[in-house]
């Protein structure tokens, strides 16, 4: 952590070859919170075997420990930006701290500029930072775990919950599978969730980071203390939770890509 730490009130406290990054499908990871079922949730209080059936997957999920985000990420009421002088990407609901080397593809709604989820790249990995909204008191952190475990095994993949640096982390395996409808490989991801005062955060990691005992080790720890850093600083309008918060583009990023169309 790089940032000044502020006193956080007791009150606020929530509880095999890989395929490359861009093998991915844009709309996966989402479709899998639509998943959750919103009428177990209060709006306003707003190593294991592979997995072989829902069952499991129950029992499993039992385990999840949701309050593991003492050293971050962090709400912007835990923290004090002002304490250092980084320059840091500022997406409105969601401030990033930069490292030497990493790119940024970002998927922006065109119709209203919002950015809907940041894809962090390092070297042959990458790291998907997606924000939903969530209840204030009770944890979502179970539903959306279940969820994206069992899309994976629609997808004939596999999936398991597996000790991470939050708690179980969900890791999957999904087949590549090509145009002449030959499996190519797998997409292998491991998926952080944290939650925070009526938000949740999601990190995808994927690419050779995500193998475990792989050669990106050193990667993977790169990309955990970046998603540490991360600053979430949620409106305060009220919202569904599982809904997409948002981020937005900065002035000058905006002004670049206006730019851009206008050639």
């Amino acid at each position: 952590m790089i940032f000044g730490r502020r006193k956080r009130s007791t009150d606020e406290e929530l509880v095999a070859s890989p395929a490359t990054p861009d093998e991915r499908e844009d709309d996966e990871l989402d479709d899998e919170l639509d998943d959750v079922d919103d009428d177990d949730l209060d709006e306003d209080e707003d190593d294991d075997e592979l997995v072989p059936d829902t069952e499991e997957l129950d029992a499993d999920l039992d385990e999840v420990d949701h309050d593991l985000r003492d050293d971050g990420p962090f709400d912007i009421s835990e923290v004090d930006l002002d304490a250092d002088d980084i320059d840091r990407l500022d997406f409105g609901a969601v401030v990033l701290t930069p490292f030497d080397g990493m790119q940024v593809q970002l998927q922006v709604d065109q119709a209203t500029n919002q950015v809907q989820s940041a894809l962090v790249m390092y070297e042959r990995s990458a790291l998907e930072v997606a924000l939903f909204a969530a209840p204030a008191s009770t944890s979502m952190v179970a539903d959306v775990a279940q969820a994206i475990m069992a899309a994976a095994l629609e997808q004939d993949g596999a999936a398991e919950l597996a000790d991470g640096p939050f708690g179980d982390e969900v890791r999957r395996e999904i087949p590549v599978i090509g145009e002449d409808g030959e499996q190519q490989g797998l997409h292998i991801s491991r998926t952080w969730l944290t939650q925070g005062p009526r938000w949740l955060l999601r990190g995808v990691l994927m690419g050779e980071a995500a193998l475990p005992d792989g050669p990106a080790a050193d990667t993977a720890e790169l990309f955990l203390e970046f998603y540490r850093n991360i600053v979430v600083r949620r409106h305060d309008a009220p919202m569904v939770p599982g809904d997409v918060i948002a981020m937005t583009l900065p002035e000058a990023m905006l002004a670049e890509a206006e730019g851009t169309e206008g050639r």
